[in-house]
């Protein structure tokens, strides 16, 4: 089975469009939106959800009233000042433990919380599994973990070689959680002086993860100058440049009708999509 994730080193590059049109492409796959904060997948794919299940990634701190003494143990151990006259500020609360281990009265409890919903979906394109982390949640790392997990069960059910995986933009925790164990990572940048210094943090995040890199640079003609640095340090740090998509408004007009770029129209930028597309599946066979 291969996984290849679509990243970016931050949020508007064009790696949804991407790959939605990769998986318009793709035979045998299953499509995964790890974009867990904000996840926009579905608004091209339109799935239609076969299983939901709630997601509990995160602890909340619960004061027993009837044990508590009052004594302000709680109060004065806790780093994120969440206690404030016996009570606790569930947005403060990081569930950390430390407040249920100090009470000498045992009078406090962790309790999970319900941080959001994962789904398993059918699409035009095949299934696909998807989650959604409600607002303020920060387990969104767990969650994308658990995404992968339903993601693999249904390759392996159905008999499926391939996961394509449009994965969250900078290069936090969700990007870790979305890059452990992938086969190859495509990075979606643009040709400015911001896109370069963006290329270069992602790149040495997945360099730790042993994984194979490969760069896509999205609309290359708005500044070709910069397109062409950015080619330079790339392959001055052995990465192949496998697409330079242009400029086109026709992505836009795709996105309002709910359609994959390659689906909805003829043209330069669908004709580059198809041949990276070609490109990248190639490479992960042989990867």
């Amino acid at each position: 089975m291969k996984e290849l994730c679509i990243i970016s080193g931050k949020g508007g590059t064009g790696k949804t469009s991407i790959t939605s049109s990769f998986v318009a492409l793709a035979e045998d796959k299953v499509i995964v939106d790890c974009d867990v904060d904000a996840p926009d997948l579905h608004l091209i794919l339109k799935p239609e959800i076969e299983e939901e299940h709630e997601f509990r990634g995160s602890s909340l701190a619960v004061i027993d009233a009837d044990k508590c003494t009052e004594c302000g143990a709680c109060e004065e151990i806790c780093e994120f000042d969440a206690i404030t006259d016996i009570r606790v500020n569930p947005i403060l609360c990081e569930g950390c433990n430390v407040c249920t281990i100090t009470c000498p009265e045992d009078a406090i409890t962790l309790e999970e919380q319900l941080s959001g919903y994962v789904f398993i979906s059918e699409t035009r394109f095949g299934p696909m599994s998807h989650a959604q982390l409600n607002i303020a949640e920060e387990a969104s790392g767990k969650l994308i973990t658990q995404v992968r997990n339903n993601a693999r069960k249904i390759a392996e059910d159905r008999g499926f070689d391939l996961i394509i995986i449009d994965g969250p933009p900078g290069i936090g925790c969700p990007v870790i959680s979305s890059l452990s164990g992938v086969d190859i990572a495509l990075i979606i940048t643009e040709p400015t002086l911001s896109g370069l210094h963006d290329l270069s943090r992602i790149l040495q995040l997945v360099k730790g993860f042993g994984t194979t890199a490969l760069v896509c640079i999205n609309k290359y003609d708005i500044n070709t100058s910069n397109a062409d640095e950015i080619v330079t340090f790339c392959e001055d740090m052995g990465i192949s440049v496998v697409g330079r998509l242009p400029y086109d408004q026709i992505v836009t007009e795709a996105m309002v009708a709910g359609k994959a770029v390659v689906e909805f129209s003829d043209s330069e930028l669908a004709d580059e999509m198809t041949r990276m597309w070609g490109t990248v599946k190639n490479l992960l066979r042989r990867n």
